[in-house]
């Protein structure tokens, strides 16, 4: 282990600090101090996309020990609408959650839209999926609708492509996500209570990641993120972009891995040097009876669950492995009851959270390196269908 006395950011709106650093991997403890609260990282990020989080309820995910939720600014701006939610005093009174918030700009959801959406060196045309209504984003207005929003971390407006992405394509999405950033920066009004993070983009192509960081970098913001993985490449495409470009960060912020947490990917991310990640895993897995355990992913729809009284993990200290049976869940699941999905949903949350904090005290303590070698192959052989994981 290696304590870190120096290297400590400061701004306005959050401060972070590395409190130990594996000397094997990389991997980092810290503190991340935002006007909500503080943020011990590595972290996971529950995901309360439209201020409510998928069959489950706030008390339910602090419960699980959450110490931030991410929500999201396209969705927010459709409906109740950006307005509405400043006059309500801003999110955290909003939806009454009074721990920090980070909201994504809505790139991503505007790059999933796909037919809905033209892109624009000025912007995003977009058609509301839902009514048909068109909309436009550009870049400060996507700062106004944040600032807004009031979240304690905000996120650059940038363009997504789908990966298999031509060089070409990922090249210019890369130099717009670029002139964006620098109209973000200079739009950004809140900058005393909300810490803009830039995205790094590039696809699967190197050179291009090694490009946008040194731009994204010169900006002088709070924290950086790595965007555009986990859209549409295999696995060990994801593994070499996060690896290859953790390092590029500095190593003084926060960094921000978006939209990658299953098990095995906290893992690699946080051996890579990575402090934040979210994902809808939890809820989406849970939805099809699927759960994360010490042994391995499982499932609780298929027919050895269904006499199995035992808890979902025996090591798990979740409500619903405390208070409820495989056979329950297997029951529920089948029977199509929402409070199915919820259990699971508490279940592999909290599972999320404690694997990353587990994580950061192996840092702490100097064996994460053990920690890493005793898990990794557990994890490694999930082999998890990411077509249910697609947002």
């Amino acid at each position: 282990m290696v304590r870190v006395t120096q290297g400590r950011l400061m701004s306005s709106s959050i401060t972070f600090e590395t409190e130990a650093v594996c000397p094997w991997s990389g991997a980092r403890a810290g503190r991340l101090t935002t006007p909500h609260g503080v943020i011990k990282t590595p972290v996971f990020m529950p995901v309360a996309t439209n201020a409510a989080l998928r069959s489950m309820t706030f008390p339910d995910i602090k419960e699980c020990g959450a110490e931030i939720i991410l929500s999201n600014a396209y969705h927010l701006y459709l409906r109740p609408g950006h307005k509405l939610i400043e006059r309500a005093g801003g999110l955290h009174r909003f939806m009454s959650w009074d721990m920090p918030i980070l909201t994504d700009s809505g790139g991503f959801q505007v790059f999933s839209l796909d037919k809905y959406r033209r892109v624009a060196d000025d912007g995003v045309h977009f058609t509301d999926h839902k009514n048909g209504s068109s909309h436009f984003i550009s870049p400060s207005y996507s700062m106004e609708i944040q600032n807004s929003i009031g979240a304690d971390i905000i996120m650059a407006f940038d363009e997504c492509v789908e990966n298999p992405a031509t060089y070409e394509a990922a090249e210019a999405a890369m130099h717009r996500t670029h002139r964006w950033l620098e109209i973000c920066e200079a739009t950004h009004v809140r900058k005393d209570t909300q810490a803009l993070f830039g995205i790094i983009q590039g696809s699967m192509y190197e050179d291009l990641r090694l490009h946008s960081a040194k731009v994204v970098t010169s900006f002088d913001l709070p924290g950086y993120a790595i965007g555009g993985v986990a859209v549409g490449e295999e696995r060990s495409e994801i593994e070499r972009i996060v690896g290859f470009t953790t390092p590029l960060m500095p190593a003084h912020k926060p960094r921000y891995l978006m939209g990658v947490g299953t098990p095995w990917d906290i893992l690699y991310a946080i051996k890579c040097g990575i402090d934040m990640f979210d994902c809808v895993a939890p809820m989406k897995l849970a939805s099809h009876g699927t759960v994360f355990t010490s042994k391995g992913r499982d499932s609780v729809r298929t027919a050895p669950a269904r006499e199995d009284l035992g808890p979902i993990d025996e090591t798990c200290d979740c409500y619903t492995c405390k208070v409820h049976s495989r056979a329950y869940l297997h029951h529920l699941i089948r029977a199509k009851e929402f409070s199915g999905t919820t259990l699971a949903g508490i279940h592999n949350s909290r599972y999320l959270i404690r694997e990353s904090r587990t994580a950061r005290q192996a840092i702490i303590d100097g064996r994460f390196r053990e920690y890493y070698e005793q898990l990794a192959p557990i994890l490694v052989q999930q082999n998890e269908d990411r077509a249910l994981l697609q947002h």
